[in-house]
């Protein structure tokens, strides 16, 4: 009997290590999601009233970055799902009202924009004008700010900041609406103007422009107190706007200076022992007042995200570590290994409205605290999902890639009626574009650029990757840019010296080669002009490479896919780093202080990357990222 209680006692302990083993493994994103996707499987409305609102937008705002973190193809499709309730084919968004002109309501714009930008389904688009029509005729303040309802007339919340100007600023910038960044530079300004106390530099949740209103003071229009989550949202919708403005824009410049002064305001008042923020900023220490867990995830992921992309010091992301342990602590509870729970979230607190909320502190602490509200779910996905990132290898810190849209220089008619440039460019978020390649290398720390003239040692002179991918043929550009022997001797020059150089081409029938060999050969790399892995339809193991184990440059990933392939000669100082039979798929080159890396494929583009199209077994997430990693190593460290 004592034997078998000791099999049970031993049993039941390696099962425990194996759970907490698991728990520890499965990233704390992953698990939010997997709890997200089980209670809303269908929609966020099962046994709630059908609606358009904004909870929907930041639940999927934290789905897409997992998505784009671990290109599993599930996350997408959730939003896409999520989304197909409400959009019609016709673009018309069910439930939606242009006529009540709430700012909340448009949040969910970015949703659709996502989904258009990948899909290239017209009805997203529809549906995107759809809320950007309402901000053409939505009501404003006499200095041009967006009333935050039409029930509540002549007032700004905080909160309308996040749920209007993220959408504003990426639809202005897919139709190259450059003119739009200064009405969306004034909100955040006018916002800051009116709301901030100059003594703490934190803002108060609303202003009344008619000081009219039980919940304002008579003298400023200024509601009475700090409410965690409405400078949660604030500071969201700086770091989610900024990425599309315009790199010479005057008002960059002004957003940047608001979110430094933001950002020390919050660092103030966050608390020391648990690392997290209180639901009333301006009154810690008043009896009732508790931690809130949606504001100190907003606040986690809006300065992790802030130093990600240099727009805050580094120093930052103590700030942002704290908070997140804290929040950990705080507000997590295990589910189980694959799923956990966020409590001490906040239902609502708003201004106004029926029944009268005035304001007052015994207002905000009568609003119910939940568990599992979308907005702290929504919120907590991506503050958990910006401290992984910031967790992984940063191989590329303090170095520059640069893609070539030179020699390769493809255009179309954009969704304005305009031309702009695609194919193999990080913006283009479509199958044929890198856009996620781009991201794995900021993940890596590196910043990401592109170079549209001719490379010279002068432009070339911070770049420390340079990627030329696809050089283009007569019948994709109307006046190809030919690689010539001056180019290819700036770059030989460039790599001798230090720089790091991949060459990703393509099958002779889609790639200029004959030409682009002059440089190759540099560095004794010869494409063929052959066409090796030709898949038909869904025949995807005709494109499939099993990577050997000790390969130096793909560590992580196994098996990949490459379809529709040119080989490659080799000679001096060129060696093979990869072959299939008697055929060199991938070569290395060493020259001076520099390196090549060569493939006849584009390969790591959106379409076997982000996981929606091959089967998960073809590792190609995990290539671009060895990959990626690699390129950087081979630069000289600085």
């Amino acid at each position: 009997m004592k034997r078998i209680s000791a099999l049970l006692l031993f049993s039941f302990l390696l099962t425990l290590q194996a759970f907490s083993a698991h728990a520890q493994t499965k990233p704390m994103s992953e698990r939010m999601a997997a709890t997200v996707m089980d209670i809303w499987s269908d929609s966020l409305w099962v046994g709630r009233p059908f609606k358009w609102t904004y909870d929907q937008g930041v639940l999927l705002e934290g789905i897409s970055g997992i998505w784009q973190k671990t290109a599993d193809k599930k996350y997408f499709e959730y939003i896409k799902k999520s989304m197909d309730f409400f959009v019609q084919d016709d673009g018309t968004i069910r439930t939606y009202e242009h006529k009540s002109y709430n700012i909340d309501n448009v949040k969910n714009g970015r949703a659709l924009l996502l989904l258009y930008k990948v899909t290239g389904q017209e009805k997203y688009l529809k549906a995107a004008k759809t809320l950007r029509d309402q901000l053409s005729t939505h009501p404003r303040t006499s200095e041009g700010g967006f009333w935050h309802k039409k029930i509540y007339p002549n007032q700004m919340w905080l909160d309308g900041l996040y749920m209007g100007q993220p959408f504003y600023a990426e639809y202005s910038s897919l139709m190259n609406d450059t003119t739009a960044f200064n009405d969306i530079t004034n909100q955040f300004v006018f916002m800051e103007r009116h709301s901030r106390d100059a003594a703490t530099g934190l803002m108060y949740h609303g202003w009344d422009e008619s000081k009219q209103e039980k919940w304002a003071n008579k003298t400023t229009g200024l509601s009475a107190h700090v409410w965690g989550r409405a400078m949660g949202w604030y500071g969201m919708a700086l770091v989610d706007a900024l990425p599309y403005f315009p790199a010479g824009h005057a008002g960059r410049k002004q957003l940047l200076d608001i979110l430094a002064r933001y950002a020390e305001a919050v660092k103030k008042v966050q608390d020391a022992k648990t690392g997290v923020w209180y639901d009333i900023l301006d009154a810690p220490l008043r009896k009732g007042n508790y931690f809130e867990a949606s504001g100190s995830c907003m606040f986690v992921y809006t300065l992790a995200k802030a130093v990600r992309l240099g727009y805050l010091p580094e120093s930052y992301l103590k700030v942002a570590q704290k908070g997140y342990e804290g929040t950990k602590k705080q507000f997590v509870e295990t589910v189980s290994p694959e799923k956990v729970n966020l409590k001490g979230t906040v239902s609502v607190s708003g201004l106004g409205g029926k029944p009268y909320r005035d304001g007052s502190f015994e207002y905000y602490m009568s609003e119910k605290v939940i568990t599992n509200d979308p907005k702290g779910v929504g919120a907590f996905m991506l503050a958990a999902n910006e401290l992984e990132l910031s967790a992984l290898p940063k191989t590329g810190k303090g170095k520059t890639v640069t893609l070539d849209y030179f020699f390769n220089n493809e255009w179309k008619k954009g969704p304005a009626g305009d031309l702009v440039r695609y194919h193999y460019t990080w913006d283009d978020q479509a199958n044929s574009g890198f856009w996620f390649w781009g991201n794995i290398f900021n993940y890596a720390g590196a910043k990401i650029n592109s170079l549209t003239v001719a490379p010279t040692a002068g432009n070339l002179k911070n770049s420390d990757v340079f990627i030329i991918v696809d050089p283009d043929t007569e019948k994709e550009t109307a006046k190809p840019n030919f690689m010539s022997p001056q180019n290819a001797e700036v770059l030989y020059n460039w790599v001798k010296n230090g720089g790091v150089l991949a060459l990703l081409t393509n099958d002779a029938a889609n790639c200029e080669l004959k030409n682009f060999n002059v440089l190759a050969e540099r560095f004794g790399i010869h494409f063929n002009e052959d066409l090796r892995n030709a898949v038909k339809g869904n025949a995807y193991e005709t494109g499939a490479f099993k990577i050997p184990s000790g390969n130096p440059i793909f560590k992580t990933s196994k098996k990949v896919y490459i379809k529709e392939i040119s080989t490659i000669k080799l000679s001096s100082p060129a060696k093979a780093v990869f072959t299939d039979g008697n055929d060199v798929i991938m070569a290395v080159a060493k020259v001076g202080k520099g390196t090549v890396y060569a493939v006849g494929d584009p390969w790591f583009y959106n379409e076997y990357v982000d996981g929606r199209k091959i089967p998960a077994e073809y590792e190609n997430f995990k290539a671009a990222t060895d990959l990626a990693n690699w390129l950087l190593l081979q630069s000289p460290k600085k």
